[in-house]
C-alpha cells in the first residue's frame, strides 16, 4: 500500500490517500491536535466524499465523541482501539 499526500482545501492537517480492497481512503492524524481542530478536518473531509468506495480513516488520541455524535445520522462509522491507544 502506498500512500500519497493531498491537499484538501480548508484542512489543517496533512492528508494522505491509498487503495485497499477496492476503496479509495483518506487518512489523517488528529493525536497531536487540540479541539476542534480534529472534528473541523474530519467535517472538510468527509464533505469531499462522493462514491460509496470512498472512505475517511482518522486517528485520534481518544473516541471523538462529539464528531461521531455530528456525523452519525450521515454516515456508518467503526472504531478501532489501536494498540498504541490511539482511537
Amino acid at each position: 500500500m502506498q500512500r500519497k499526500k493531498i491537499d484538501i482545501p480548508r484542512a489543517t492537517l496533512d492528508f494522505y490517500t491509498y487503495e485497499k480492497d477496492g476503496c479509495i481512503y483518506y487518512e489523517f492524524d488528529a493525536t497531536s491536535c487540540e479541539p476542534p481542530e480534529p472534528m473541523v478536518n474530519a467535517l472538510v473531509a468527509l464533505e469531499m466524499l462522493k462514491s460509496d468506495n470512498e472512505r475517511l480513516r482518522g486517528i485520534f488520541f481518544h473516541l471523538p465523541t462529539p464528531l461521531l455524535e455530528r456525523v452519525s445520522n450521515f454516515f456508518d462509522y467503526t472504531v478501532q482501539d489501536m494498540e498504541n491507544g490511539d482511537v
